[in-house]
């Protein structure tokens, strides 16, 4: 690899880290199934909600990531989707910002 090439992606990997929340996550809570899961599997849930905060919707449709982006404006709730190892996990930021949560689809 060139210095250019080492350079690039240094700055690319830079750009990733100083991404501005768009967004609180106010208290961040998971059910006991998820927490579990993530135990299981040493999971760190941190670059998730990173994903989450930064307008990373993960697995999500299409007109779900067009409803967070207006979510984001305007004060809706925002959901996100995660594949976590082998589990899809939500991850639900309430309108008022107070709170995030980590679920699975059938704790809803």
């Amino acid at each position: 690899m060139t210095t250019s090439q080492t350079n690039h992606r240094s700055t690319n990997s830079h750009k990733l880290d100083t991404v501005k929340p768009l967004f609180s996550l106010g208290m961040i809570v998971a059910t006991r199934g998820v927490l579990a899961h993530l135990d299981r599997h040493a999971i760190n849930a941190q670059g998730y909600l990173k994903r989450h905060v930064t307008g990373d919707w993960g697995d999500t449709p299409q007109e779900d990531a067009e409803s967070n982006r207006d979510a984001v404006k305007y004060g809706a709730r925002i959901l996100s989707a995660y594949d976590m190892a082998g589990e899809r996990v939500w991850i639900i930021t309430e309108a008022d910002r107070s709170s995030t949560t980590l679920l699975f689809p059938s704790e809803y």
